[in-house]
C-alpha cells in the first residue's frame, strides 16, 4: 500500500514535459488536449508543453499525437494487427 501511495506521490509533482511534434501539428493537438482537460501550452515559436499528472493522461496524449501524426492507411493497418491478436483465454 505504501508503494502505491509512493508511486502518486510522484505523479504529483509534474512538471512540463516538452512534445516532440512537427510544427504543423502542434495546434491541432494543443487544441484536441485542451479539449479534453489537459493542461498543456503553446505559444508562437515555442515546442509544444504538457503537464502529466498520471499514467492515465501519459496513454490520452500518446493517442491524440498517435491519431493525428500518422495517417488513416498507418492507422488501419495498426488496427488490423490488433484484431489479428489472439484474445486473452481465463
Amino acid at each position: 500500500m505504501q508503494s502505491h501511495s509512493h508511486a502518486h506521490h510522484d505523479f504529483s509533482e509534474t512538471t512540463r514535459h516538452i512534445i516532440a511534434v512537427r510544427w504543423d501539428h502542434r495546434w491541432p493537438i494543443y487544441h484536441r488536449l485542451s479539449g479534453l482537460g489537459i493542461r498543456c501550452w503553446c505559444t508562437p515559436y515555442q515546442p509544444l508543453q504538457v503537464e502529466i499528472p498520471s499514467p492515465a493522461v501519459a496513454i490520452q496524449i500518446w493517442s491524440v499525437i498517435r491519431q493525428l501524426t500518422t495517417s488513416r492507411q498507418e492507422q488501419a493497418a495498426w488496427l488490423g494487427q490488433c484484431w489479428q491478436l489472439s484474445p486473452i483465454e481465463s
